[in-house]
């Protein structure tokens, strides 16, 4: 590249990398991005295929992908391939780490699903006594939520939940089926609250960095996009100890290059943003960069059937959706786990997995027809604590294609999120039964780690440089001119789904950098 010196350099283009290049754009400030993946042409590049067509007929190929449970041969060519980037684990705990290198990343494939987090996650410890409290509370993230809430264009209710605040929604008027009916009133009775989904509908069908964020930094000719580069290491200043830069190297031609900047802002995802900095061995005075991995587990609840939907009359019955926010460790205490969980509801009018009869043949195939249209699900989101022994290293003998340690991941759950998911499968039955739905599946046992695909922490933000990576403005203790605005930063996961923390995170991030610059502090 030339010797031009850029103002900011985002590294990755999801989320938060879209966020940060839209604020500081539209604040005059030019940008740099890097991407790992290329751009997308769906109209080139998608090709639809009928199952029969198909050499596994849908199916996930055999040892294909082995860590992704979401792949199967219709989106194979999404995911990152595992020979060309691999990672290790502990063959005893294995992680899931399921990555996309595309431009816009796994906001392309995001489920929408738009929670806030609140002060029992934000200020977990003074409410419960483990771990640490975040610098930030919900006060201080409540405005930016909000602007986040408006361009991702959110669908909900002003419930008056304190453990699901309310936030700037556009009112979801759909009406509440039989099947929903019946969960609701059972869920009430038991004082647990039952309200309808927040969602992130987006534009087109779709609500991604790629459509909602970075036409408006492209739109000021502010930002420029280079894709197909992989990030090796980040460039220290000898002698002011600043960054100022990376070194990266193309993708298909494997040419190394370089690239000045006053300014670097991660953006690369949890787990890659935390290995970029760990392979360039800097910003760790305090230590604990990498540890205290956390995310939600996903698997645990239950499969049912409203008896009245079957043989055909579910049209009148079955349908629609809910979330059942924490209830659990708010006003009193569970014996054996702190924090919480919640479920998604849902009731479907389509085919039940015939895995949840055991029958085969002519009776596999009566049974199937008779439950068609009567599933309900009620499917946990528990909170993984976040604790220093799981952590994230760089391997001392596995690198990736173009020669870069690749990451070590070690981490398990403890007695905490298998106590808590039990809670939840057995909860989940029993208002299963009370409802009058039969209960076709359980199951206790939650996904492997990296399963919810909401990888959290190893960058912890706090107050204190002794315990912590960041400052509450995603911002370095050690380089002050350096910025993690992805999942990283995260001091404890929560219930729930993180993008719109991360999202506005992002956002107040960039508003304080552009702030800062302005005043030539950085």
């Amino acid at each position: 590249m030339s010797k031009e010196v850029v103002d900011v350099l985002i590294i990755g283009s999801g989320h938060s990398g879209g966020m940060a290049a839209k604020m500081l754009t539209e604040r005059g400030i030019s940008c740099l991005m890097l991407n790992a993946g290329p751009i997308a042409d769906v109209t080139k590049n998608a090709e639809e295929k009928p199952a029969h067509a198909l050499p596994y007929r849908g199916f996930r190929p055999p040892s294909r992908l082995p860590h992704v449970f979401q792949s199967n041969e219709f989106n194979a060519n999404v995911w990152v391939d595992e020979k060309e980037v691999p990672y290790t684990y502990d063959p005893d705990h294995p992680y899931n780490w399921v990555r996309v290198r595309l431009f816009g990343g796994r906001s392309l494939f995001w489920s929408r699903q738009s929670f806030r987090l609140s002060d029992y996650e934000l200020k977990g410890k003074s409410h419960d006594g483990f771990g640490d409290d975040w610098p930030i509370s919900h006060a201080d993230l409540d405005p930016y939520y909000s602007k986040v809430e408006q361009i991702f264009h959110v669908s909900g209710n002003k419930d008056g939940i304190p453990q699901m605040p309310d936030g700037d929604f556009f009112a979801d008027k759909t009406p509440w089926t039989p099947a929903m009916t019946r969960l609701r009133t059972v869920a009430e009775k038991n004082k647990f609250p039952c309200v309808k989904q927040r969602r992130a509908e987006g534009h087109d069908g779709l609500a991604s960095s790629v459509n909602l964020l970075l036409p408006a930094a492209f739109a000021t000719g502010k930002l420029k996009v280079i894709p197909n580069v992989i990030v090796r290491e980040l460039s220290v200043d000898k002698n002011t100890g600043l960054v100022n830069g990376a070194y990266f190297v193309d993708r298909i031609s494997r040419r190394e290059m370089s690239v000045k900047a006053r300014v670097v802002v991660l953006a690369a995802g949890t787990l890659e943003s935390t290995r970029l900095l760990m392979n360039s061995k800097i910003a760790n005075s305090s230590g604990v960069m990498g540890h205290y991995l956390c995310d939600q587990t996903y698997g645990v609840g239950v499969t049912c059937s409203v008896p009245e939907a079957r043989n055909g009359h579910s049209a009148k019955i079955s349908g629609g959706g809910a979330i059942m926010p924490r209830f659990r460790n708010l006003d009193t205490k569970a014996s054996n786990f702190v924090r919480g969980y919640a479920y998604n509801c849902y009731s479907s009018t389509g085919a039940m997995d015939a895995r949840c009869f055991a029958a085969y043949g002519q009776e596999l195939e009566d049974k199937l027809a008779e439950y068609h249209g009567s599933g309900i699900t009620l499917s946990a989101m528990c909170e993984v604590l976040a604790r220093y022994e799981n952590h994230v290293r760089p391997s001392t003998d596995v690198v990736d294609a173009w020669g870069i340690p690749a990451l070590h991941i070690q981490a398990h759950y403890g007695d905490n999120e298998f106590n808590m998911a039990r809670d939840a499968a057995n909860t989940a039955e029993q208002l299963a039964h009370e409802a009058g739905f039969e209960v076709l599946a359980k199951n206790s046992e939650p996904n492997p780690p990296g399963y919810s695909i909401h990888e959290l922490g190893t960058c912890r933000m706090g107050n204190d440089p002794k315990t912590s990576v960041l400052n509450k403005w995603n911002q370095s203790h050690d380089i002050k001119n350096l910025f993690v605005v992805d999942g990283a930063a995260f001091v404890s996961a929560g219930w729930q789904n993180p993008t719109m923390t991360i999202l506005a995170l992002a956002m107040r991030s960039s508003e304080y950098l552009a702030e800062q610059m302005r005043l030539r502090a950085v």
